[in-house]
């Protein structure tokens, strides 16, 4: 399908072939989510001789790729960092060779059923939505270069390798599934080819190849010391933290860097010069979903254990700082990829903890960001082709000129802060989790996501405040944003608050038998009182958005009351001393206190001191 698209060139053929592949990709999916409720993994074996040799010739396709396009560009980090993962990557397909390996290759189970959802649903409807943004895209950019069958194919490709990076049970496939997302990354971030986004592309190419590079190094320890027979990763998570534990951790490091934690996180903020599309499907259905799924299947491995708990103390200084950050920026997409930073953060942190109380709590969060957070990204491109501004300072009374767009962004808002954090956090499930953890860590990670759950709130109610505060009349028109759009974000809409309501059922029919057979026995998870009470403030919550929509029209305006003289310009009003001010309306940044550059630099040297404490115990625990 992805060769496909890239040979299309035609407007209409182009536009037929994405929502075809869409449809057919999302239909896929579903078929793989109803197919994972059962009691138990199915696992399919395929003749590993041939695919495999095209499988490590791919290997070194994307290395020799990688190697030629960063020496071009005097990247000689990342061609160093390649060259040594190349190398690292010969030695496993040696030891593989001599090892016959007995695993299945692919499986499906109710974590990759739901996996596949996300990427099949919500990455089919961004490549649709794309259709008609892309279209403006380069209509406002008319010197930049037209790439767009190239652009489609590539997301599409994306899309392919992250099914495989969830259906993969041979840890080799896996990584090289990997890969091409590392790899297809670079090209989408790359895009507008100016000089920032080449920048930020090789930026995310080095962070993503550094920990990509612990991942032949778990193979290796893994060969050396077992052989080929764990070389499956339902095998390795069963075989138990003493066999699997340093393998887990050097691959829960590469998941860090996939998933944008401290230290790796500048790479996902540099992604932001990247059009609207590429910047939901790499921060919502996949790219850094893939980290947090390799780090949620190795959860039962770091219960109990110091690199869980080390990770989880990542996970949780990547959530409190990055929720800061947010409080600072004006710019919609950097509060969205700090947002995406610190949730990352979060469900890091449930994993590393790994009881089964904290994974069910991060399969729900993987969940409710990956939809929430798709529509949100959306929403602000639209918006930002309409009034040509990604700041939320000039989205101020945006209800006025666009009602349905706002009501939409406002959605999107209250299924980030309320369904996680709403019933996840402030009421039970994680706090809880986190004080049964290992102490004193358990109890230093309650207080890390209590106060970062009120700065969450924050910035988030700083923004929705923006959007509704009703200042000059200004004329509604939503007419020029394209049909695609508008329905697109429509159906994530939908999905929100479905998702929001159903989540009982997600549970008990997906999350809770995967659990029952990781951990064989798992206590009640959700109880009647707390279905009602989340019920309920999803009500609440959902009046304001839907309120808009019905008293917008009938609504009334009055004078302001400004302790003075107004003029006729209702923006301007005499004050003390007869003097004519301009009113003015702005948030509150506190740049002082949550400044970007000042907290990043801390937040960089936390995280690679814990990484390098993971390191350490890896090296001595298993004689590196």
């Amino acid at each position: 399908m992805a060769g496909l698209i890239t040979l299309i060139h035609g407007e209409n053929f182009r536009r037929g072939a994405v929502i075809c592949g869409a449809v057919l990709v999302g239909i896929a999916s579903l078929f793989a989510l109803m197919g994972s409720v059962t009691s138990h993994p199915i696992f399919y074996s395929v003749p590993v001789g041939i695919i495999g040799i095209l499988i490590f010739i791919g290997d070194i396709a994307i290395s020799g790729y990688i190697i030629f396009v960063s020496t071009k560009a005097r990247q000689y980090l990342v061609t160093a960092i390649t060259i040594i993962q190349l190398i690292l990557l010969c030695a496993v397909e040696y030891l593989a060779l001599s090892d016959h390996a007995t695993i299945p290759e692919l499986f499906l189970d109710q974590l990759s059923g739901i996996m596949a959802a996300i990427i099949g649903i919500i990455g089919g409807l961004i490549c649709v939505y794309a259709l008609g943004y892309m279209r403006e895209y380069h209509t406002e950019h008319p010197e930049r270069p037209d790439k767009r069958p190239q652009f489609f194919g590539i997301m599409f490709l994306f899309l392919s390798a992250m099914f495989g990076v969830v259906f993969s049970n041979n840890l080799l496939w896996l990584f090289f599934f990997w890969e091409i997302t590392t790899l297809c990354s670079y090209l989408l971030i790359r895009y507008p080819e100016t000089d920032e986004a080449i920048k930020n592309a090789f930026r995310a190419l080095l962070f993503n190849l550094v920990g990509g590079a612990c991942i032949p190094i778990a193979f290796i320890v893994i060969f050396l010391s077992h052989g080929s027979d764990l070389i499956g990763l339902h095998e390795l998570v069963v075989a138990g933290p003493g066999i699997a534990l340093i393998p887990a951790g050097l691959i829960g490091i590469a998941g860090l860097a996939k998933s944008a934690q401290f230290p790796f996180s500048s790479w996902l903020v540099g992604a932001m010069v990247a059009p609207t599309p590429v910047s939901a499907l790499l921060h919502s259905s996949t790219m850094v979903k893939a980290g947090v799924y390799i780090i949620a299947r190795f959860a039962p491995v770091f219960e109990g254990q110091l690199i869980g708990i080390l990770i989880a103390l990542i996970g949780g200084v990547t959530f409190l700082a990055a929720s800061a950050i947010a409080i600072s920026q004006s710019n919609a997409k950097k509060v969205l990829a700090y947002s995406t930073i610190a949730n990352l953060g979060l469900i890091v942190a449930c994993c590393g903890v790994g009881t089964a109380e904290a994974l069910w709590a991060a399969i729900l969060l993987i969940i409710f960001h990956a939809i929430a957070k798709s529509l949100l990204f959306l929403s602000v491109g639209t918006v930002e082709h309409q009034i040509h501004s990604r700041d939320i300072e000039d989205m101020t009374g945006l209800v006025t000129k666009m009602p349905r767009i706002t009501m939409i962004i406002l959605i999107g808002i209250a299924g980030m802060f309320l369904a996680p954090f709403g019933m996840l956090i402030s009421k039970w499930a994680s706090l809880h989790a986190f004080v049964e953890s290992v102490p004193p860590f358990g109890i230093l990670l309650v207080i890390i996501i209590a106060y970062g759950s009120g700065i969450t709130a924050f910035f988030w109610a700083k923004w929705m405040g923006k959007l509704i505060a009703v200042g000059e009349p200004q004329q509604k028109d939503e007419s020029h944003i394209p049909k695609s759009e508008k329905n697109i974000l429509y159906i994530l809409s939908a999905l929100t608050i479905g998702v929001c309501f159903g989540f009982p059922i997600i549970s008990w029919y997906l999350i809770e038998p995967w659990l029952q057979n990781i951990y064989q026995s798992v206590t009640e998870l959700i109880s009647l009182s707390n279905i009602e009470i989340m019920f309920m403030m999803l009500f609440l919550v959902l009046i304001m958005p839907f309120s808009l929509a019905r008293f917008s029209r009938s609504a009334s305006r009055v004078p302001r009351y400004l302790c003075g003289i107004p003029e006729s310009r209702s923006t301007e009003f005499i004050g003390s001393c007869g003097i004519t001010r301009e009113i003015e309306l702005s948030n509150y940044y506190l740049d002082k206190i949550f400044g970007e550059e000042r907290l990043s630099r801390i937040s960089v040297g936390i995280g690679i001191f814990l990484i390098v404490l993971i390191l350490n115990i890896i090296i001595v625990g298993g004689g590196l």
